[in-house]
């Protein structure tokens, strides 16, 4: 079944353009190392949904469906709680990169078996490896963890051609801006976490 298109081009771009503005504001607060990037970050996945499916990116509306269930996890643990500190900015442990090489050792291989066996994608080994390196770089930020920027610019990397590819230029320029951005978030976060004596 064909996706469903809008009425005209430009809705369909005003649609982009918000959620491109939605996504640039959440990484400018996650940056900054602050809660409220996750209201901002939910509007634009929902936004994003739409366009990927449009695009025929199935691994990437995986993704972002990982990336608002991780947003909804995420805003709840940063949260400040009643008689509680509000979880801190640190280095990743053992545990950490355990987990995180496990969802990307495991992720990968089953999307781009699920996208070559069950959908008509052109793309499924980028596709499967943008989002098995994002997932983990998701669960990372929802921990508050630096290595998150590392394995989200991994994916950034392989992201932006792949959009350019599918002929979704305003959302490579918005990967390649938070592919920049994230270089200063790990510089910034450092910083914090050397601030609040947080560092393993």
């Amino acid at each position: 079944m064909a996706p469903v298109a809008l009425t005209s081009d430009w809705l369909f771009l005003l649609i982009q353009w918000v959620g491109v503005i939605c996504g640039v504001v959440q990484v400018l607060l996650a940056k900054a190392n602050r809660v409220l990037l996750y209201p901002f970050g939910i509007a634009s996945i929902l936004i994003t949904l739409y366009v990927l499916y449009d695009a025929g990116l199935y691994a990437e509306i995986l993704l972002n469906l990982y990336y608002l269930a991780m947003s909804i996890y995420g805003w709840a643990h940063w949260a400040k709680r009643r008689g509680e500190a509000p979880v801190k900015a640190g280095y990743s442990g053992k545990r950490e990169w355990i987990i995180t090489l496990l969802i990307v050792a495991i992720g990968f291989p089953l999307l781009y078996y699920a996208l070559v066996h069950f959908t008509d994608s052109t793309v499924p080994a980028w596709d499967a490896w943008v989002s098995a390196t994002a997932w983990a770089g998701m669960w990372l930020l929802a921990q508050r963890k630096i290595e998150n920027w590392v394995w989200l610019n991994i994916s950034n990397a392989i992201a932006i051609p792949l959009l350019i590819h599918k002929g979704l230029h305003l959302y490579a320029a918005l990967t390649l801006f938070l592919f920049i951005v994230a270089i200063f978030g790990f510089i910034e976060w450092r910083r914090i976490i050397r601030r609040e004596g947080a560092s393993l």
